[in-house]
């Protein structure tokens, strides 16, 4: 039944690609996006300025593997992801990656650079990537003259930061299992803002990725994905998750211990399964 779900449904890289290829303008060989698109991209009101029919932004695109920008190199720009998937990555001086975050359409990559004018993280290509490129002279000299786009930047930037305390709370207050439920909720939540299935999508990062970003093992994600499709609230196949119940997924506390899940079924485990406070 899933392998039949799976090769009827049209991926979501190649839409997301083809709504690349359909956005934007052609202009010497490359895509452009006016400031408008961004605006609609980033979800922010829209601020006419003057000229803006000539105010273009360049896309470039990336493979899966290349890196956007390193650590350390030198910052001038912000990225908008227009499609695609990719991780952000702190690596320590033994080469261990600690992953950050999974930039996808709509974020925005490189605030991480403003300060130092540094990037001190790295952005990978987890898919091939449509990005939008924002040169930070360019977009600061807008803001300095349109006080409405200036405010809509601080907007954008401060939801940024939520994001990262929310991720913050979420790794001090919640058990293994439960960090695992809301990753998955909140790819759910994500993939429907973009107008796709919220209850079948593919994992585009490994299970070890899957694990940095949450703090976990490899196995400790491994396990608790088998879990879940054991009891019932997601099937798994490989990297492609068919949500069942998103409902247990979002008040999902803890696991009943191994040897009683195969005795319970999903109405008890609703009544063990309570909201996180």
């Amino acid at each position: 039944m899933l392998h039949t779900q799976i090769s009827k449904t049209k991926p979501i890289l190649q839409i997301l690609h083809s709504s690349s290829l359909a956005a934007g303008r052609q202009c010497q060989g490359r895509l452009w996006s006016s400031l408008k698109d961004i605006c609609d991209l980033l979800h922010i009101p829209f601020v006419a300025v003057c000229d803006d029919e000539d105010l273009l932004f360049q896309h470039v695109q990336f493979k899966a593997g290349q890196r956007v920008h390193t650590i350390g190199q030198a910052f001038d720009s912000l990225y908008i992801v227009h499609s695609g998937f990719l991780k952000t990555v702190l690596i320590d001086e033994y080469g261990n990656e600690q992953v950050l975050s999974f930039p996808m359409k709509g974020d925005i990559l490189g605030v991480d650079g403003i300060n130092s004018r540094l990037y001190s993280s790295e952005a990978v290509a987890l898919s091939d990537c449509d990005l939008i490129l924002l040169p930070f002279k360019k977009l600061t000299t807008l803001a300095r003259t349109h006080v409405e786009l200036e405010n809509a930047i601080y907007d954008v930037l401060s939801r940024e930061l939520v994001r990262e305390q929310a991720m913050v709370g979420m790794l001090g207050a919640l058990s293994a299992e439960a960090r695992v439920a809301r990753f998955l909720v909140t790819l759910s939540d994500r993939f429907a803002s973009m107008g796709y299935s919220s209850k079948f999508f593919n994992l585009r990062m490994t299970r070890h990725e899957i694990g940095s970003y949450l703090g976990l093992t490899l196995e400790t994600v491994s396990r608790t994905l088998s879990a879940f499709n054991e009891i019932g609230m997601i099937v798994v196949n490989q990297r492609t998750i068919e949500i069942k119940d998103l409902e247990a997924l979002k008040n999902l506390r803890r696991l009943p211990p191994s040897r009683n899940r195969s005795k319970q079924s999903k109405e008890k485990l609703a009544a063990v399964a309570y909201p996180v406070q």
